[in-house]
């Protein structure tokens, strides 16, 4: 089981294959979101750890977006969550009791379906995705080796049926034939109820550390699902963009190196429990602000 420490740890070893830490020493702490409302047009919110924890509504989250709204702010939702398709996902979070419009919703699987050519492409996802978004051939991996060697490209788009095991059958097909692999959730861990869960990220850069070369992570830090979200915000400038996130080397770095302003968010997330401090320091990822729930 991962711990907060050991991922935090594994984040460091991986700053290299990160986007440059922009962020500066000097975080404010504030105590809502709506000390913020004169700093931005826009806020963007990360889900897990933000505005849910697993299938559980973090209370006062749905006000708060609300009343940001009411305030004449733009909402997004930027999720590194890419089982599901852009309807499963509004149902998901009309189940949380969050009024979100389809075109507020943007995610790494967004992004990393932009970035299908027409290969056949093999899919890990989870038990209830038909693919039916998928806009390139595509056939469903299980244990069947002969399916792995079939596949001209992976697609990576949940862990939620991925173990070990697979991942040796495809680390093994890949080593006897190379191929692109597009990981289309970059997080290592989500936040559940039960303890953090191990994400398409963790695996994807296991791939990369046994020398895969061709093995490309979508949402955040990357800079492609940013963009997306961007440019649904076109009359607002980046400094009047505000990201709010629960995890430092995500959240945080991603878009601080495209210039929004950034708010760590700390009592439901990666860091419940913690002194964000501790990490904050350790990382050298300042936020702008910080506050435990939004």
């Amino acid at each position: 089981m991962e711990t907060v420490h050991s991922v935090f740890a594994r984040y460091e070893e991986l700053r290299p294959r990160l986007p440059q830490n922009r962020t500066r020493p000097g975080t404010q702490a504030i105590s809502s979101l709506l000390d913020l409302q004169d700093e931005g047009d826009a806020f963007v919110f990360d889900a897990f750890g933000v505005l849910n924890v697993g299938t559980e509504p973090i209370p006062g989250a749905a006000e708060r977006l609300d009343q940001l709204r009411d305030a004449g702010c733009s909402i997004r939702i930027l999720s590194n969550a890419a089982s599901n398709g852009k309807a499963k996902t509004l149902e998901k979070f009309h189940a949380l009791g969050m009024r979100v419009a389809p075109d507020e919703i943007i995610t790494s699987r967004d992004a990393a379906l932009q970035a299908l050519d027409n290969r056949l492409w093999g899919g890990i996802a989870a038990r209830d995705d038909r693919l039916e978004d998928i806009p390139s051939p595509a056939l469903r991996l299980a244990r069947d080796a002969a399916a792995y060697a079939r596949a001209e490209g992976f697609l990576f788009l949940s862990s939620a049926e991925w173990d070990a095991g697979k991942q040796a059958i495809l680390a093994a097909s890949l080593q006897q034939a190379p191929r692109p692999v597009l990981i289309a959730n970059a997080d290592l861990v989500a936040p559940r109820s039960d303890g953090l869960s191990l994400e398409p990220g963790f695996y994807g850069h296991q791939l990369a550390d046994q020398g895969q070369t061709d093995v490309r992570f979508f949402g955040k830090p990357y800079e492609e699902v940013y963009a997306l979200a961007a440019q649904t915000l076109p009359c607002v400038a980046p400094e009047r963009i505000v990201m709010c996130g629960d995890t430092l080397h995500t959240d945080i770095l991603g878009a601080a190196a495209q210039g929004w302003k950034t708010v760590l968010v700390t009592r439901d997330g990666v860091l419940a429990g913690q002194d964000p401090e501790e990490f904050i320091t350790a990382s050298g990822i300042h936020p702008d602000y910080r506050l435990e729930r939004i």
